[in-house]
Parts: C-alpha cells; structure tokens; sequence
C-alpha cells in the first residue's frame, strides 16, 4: 500500500504545482505541451494501478515467476521416476525375450 501512495503522489504532484503555479502567477500562461506532458503523467497512475495490484496477488505472482527462463526451480519433486522397468541392458525391454 506504501508503494501505491507514494507512486500516486509521485505522479499527481507535477499536475498540482503546475495548477498552483498557474493560479498564483497570473502572468503564467497554460502551454498546450506542458499541460498533456503533466496529464500524461497523472494518467500512468490510473493505468498502472491495476498491475501492480495484480502482481501483488499470489497466483499472478507465481506465473509471473514462472515465466522467468533463468529462475531455478527450489521445488522438489514429490514422486521419483522409476526407469528400472522400461530398458535393460542389450538394448531389450523388461519382459521381452531377444530371438
């Protein structure tokens, strides 16, 4: 929650103090590029927010996790593979008589 506040100040404060500014200084005039650059700004906030409340939830986090290729897996595995019944030696599957 920490996070979200202070991404949400960082993100509004330029449009605030260019607001204030234009109502303090009368002989500021409103720049067409100042004014959508700030909009810009305040309108990643909205457009954020959803995903970093969706990287926070659990199971958006382990797929994300998941889909990291260089990330080992710290999992053990819960059953071993038994390989002792499909081949021998001599190339002969287990069971099976070589004519």
């Amino acid at each position: 929650m920490i996070f979200v506040s202070v991404f949400f100040a960082i993100t509004w404060t330029p449009s605030n103090v260019y607001y204030l500014l234009l109502n303090l200084n009368s002989n500021l005039t409103l720049l067409e590029d100042t004014y959508y650059a700030v909009l810009f700004i305040a309108f990643l906030y909205i457009c954020a927010n959803p995903f970093i409340y969706a990287v926070k939830f659990d199971p958006v986090k382990r797929v994300l996790l998941g889909l990291i290729p260089c990330k080992k897996n710290t999992v053990e595995p819960v059953a071993g593979v038994d390989l002792t019944g499909s081949r021998v030696a001599g190339g002969t599957r287990a069971g099976q008589t070589h004519n």
